[in-house]
């Protein structure tokens, strides 16, 4: 399954991780992302994946 926020499109960012002799090798920051239902309007409800920025800054509607 992707690793992709269904609400912002945000997927996992890439850098070095960078050790004590930096030297450099290639990571991933994955999203913290969580399955919600979503509420579409008009009483409809959608199954989503949302990463944990678009829940907290409200871009989203929880479903009941």
């Amino acid at each position: 399954m992707s690793q992709v926020c269904d609400c912002c499109g945000r997927g996992p960012a890439t850098g070095n991780l960078i050790s004590h002799s930096h030297r450099r090798t290639r990571r991933r920051w994955k999203l913290n992302l969580f399955s919600v239902r979503v509420d579409l309007g008009c009483g409809e409800a959608k199954r989503m994946r949302i990463c944990s920025r678009c829940l907290r800054s409200g871009k989203v509607k929880r479903a009941i």
